[in-house]
């Protein structure tokens, strides 16, 4: 049986509502903190489309005011399941920005409260993700880079694993400086959340916004030279589980 299901956040940006709309209403805004690619045919009515290759999804867009306020929602599946997206943009004094985000949709049989709270912790990572690129990057598009994780032995805790192979020092604190060692990448630690259900690290570079999704994919957002780079992370990944079980 279905059922309805509504996320909430908020996030006060480093900029103005006119750099916010852009990272969240243009496919290179989107690609910069989010998935990616995006495409954006932006008027209500308009088509919004994600293609990862191994997923799709089409969305239309149900409010347009630049500045202001982006709906969409996503094709509905044929259980009648969909997702929306609501994104309220507030100006404040000295160009910062507070975004109001809302997701809701018609979950499919199956999916319970582990559904959102992934989606409320993955949510949370992305918000902050864009602010990031706000203060950091606005005006730069990212291209969006993926790369998963070969199959694991179930119970298997590569999360140390991959923080080693990256070089960053157990007890690693949001504020550090780190070198993500196989790429000579230099940056600080901007994103951190390690326990039993959930672990990301995020790393902030001058030409990239790192992201690590557990032990489950990466989906960095690159401002450079980005030629074969999905490849080397793809190759790194597939190094570094190196069959490691625990």
């Amino acid at each position: 049986m279905t059922h309805e299901f509504e996320i909430s956040k908020e996030v006060e940006v480093d900029g103005t509502p006119e750099e916010v709309w852009d990272a969240i209403a243009t496919g290179p805004g989107i690609d910069s903190w989010f998935m990616g690619p995006h495409t954006v045919d932006g008027r209500v009515g308009g088509r919004m489309t994600l293609d990862l290759g191994f997923f799709q999804e089409s969305s239309t867009i149900t409010a347009w005011e630049p500045g202001k306020h982006l709906a969409y929602q996503s094709d509905k599946g044929e259980d009648g399941t969909f997702h929306a997206m609501e994104y309220l943009i507030e100006g404040r004094d000295q160009g910062t920005t507070v975004l109001r985000f809302v997701h809701t949709g018609i979950l499919a049989d199956g999916w319970g409260d582990e559904f959102v709270d992934q989606q409320s912790k993955g949510w949370d990572m992305y918000l902050f993700t864009m602010a990031q690129y706000v203060k950091h990057f606005t005006g730069r598009p990212g291209t969006y880079v993926f790369a998963q994780w070969p199959e694991q032995p179930e119970g298997a805790n590569n999360w140390p694993v991959l923080l080693k192979a990256l070089g960053v020092p157990e007890g690693a604190q949001v504020g550090d400086e780190v070198v993500l060692e196989p790429f000579g990448v230099k940056g600080v630690v901007d994103y951190l959340v390690e326990n039993d259900l959930h672990n990301f690290l995020g790393v902030r570079g001058p030409e990239g916004i790192y992201r690590f999704h557990g032990t489950n994919a990466v989906g960095h957002h690159l401002f450079g030279d980005t030629t074969g780079q999905a490849e080397k992370w793809q190759a790194f990944l597939n190094q570094t589980v190196g069959g490691q079980t625990s």
